[in-house]
């Protein structure tokens, strides 16, 4: 299957550049990024850091004066770009990078057209944004996820890669939503193709991730939550595993 085609998008006046290789990393798990471009005032000193590592991951800057006192035009010469990438028709999505609510609009806008919309931010990204996107990605929690991983290999612990007790952030309207999912989905013995109940939770929550959890598997969530699994062979390879879960009694 050929890879989607992305057409990232950076708001460098709302996005701090130590997120860059999470930026990355998680656009290039989902498909192409053919466009990399990156909107802000590169006159000032504010985005030198985002300077010292556009040629490393190859972005394109792009100039925009800040004309008027109050005004943000990063933002409207971002959404002017993503208009002009959308009628050119060479992409099948867009990342939007930000943490600002400007970019709803522009997010339904796109959506309405077809494509996929991936938006990434931070945590106090407003709601309408983050509802807006197909998916949503928390870069404070991805990033904070990388480095203490990364702390992990140094150490090389022999601990089971289990999150700590602390940093479970299991919730009841989560574990609700679950069960509402696999009661309406599953055969009549209560099983449901696990990946299906993931599909199914993003699109009603669209910054469900369940590393924003402390997990790095669904499947291990699933269980963490309570929720009884089992695998059984893939249909199409007998060498994967295909996860189902159920309600426990």
């Amino acid at each position: 299957m050929e890879d989607k085609k992305f057409a990232l998008l950076i708001d460098a006046d709302n996005t701090s550049s130590k997120y860059i290789k999470t930026i990355v990393d998680e656009i290039t798990n989902l498909g192409v990024p053919t466009y990399r471009r990156i909107y802000g005032d590169w006159t000032s000193p504010n985005l030198q850091g985002w300077k010292d590592t556009l040629l490393e991951y190859s972005i394109t800057p792009m100039q925009q004066y800040g004309y008027t006192t109050g005004k943000n035009s990063t933002d409207s010469a971002m959404i002017i770009d993503a208009m002009d990438i959308l009628y050119a028709g060479n992409v099948d999505g867009f990342c939007l990078v930000s943490s600002d609510s400007d970019f709803t609009k522009l997010a339904m806008r796109l959506r309405e057209a077809g494509k996929t919309v991936i938006g990434m931010g931070k945590q106090q990204t407003p709601r309408p944004f983050v509802t807006a996107c197909n998916q949503f990605k928390y870069l404070d929690l991805l990033s904070k996820e990388a480095q203490e991983e990364k702390k992990a290999t140094v150490k090389k612990t022999t601990k089971k890669a289990t999150p700590a007790d602390g940093k479970k952030k299991t919730n009841q309207k989560l574990v609700d939503s679950i069960c509402k999912i696999i009661e309406a989905n599953s055969n009549d013995d209560g099983w449901m193709y696990a990946a299906k109940v993931g599909k199914l939770l993003q699109k009603k929550y669209p910054d469900f991730d369940c590393r924003n959890y402390g997990y790095k598997k669904f499947a291990l969530l699933l269980e963490g939550l309570g929720f009884e699994t089992r695998k059984e062979p893939g249909v199409d390879d007998p060498n994967a595993c295909e996860v189902y879960v159920k309600i426990k009694e």
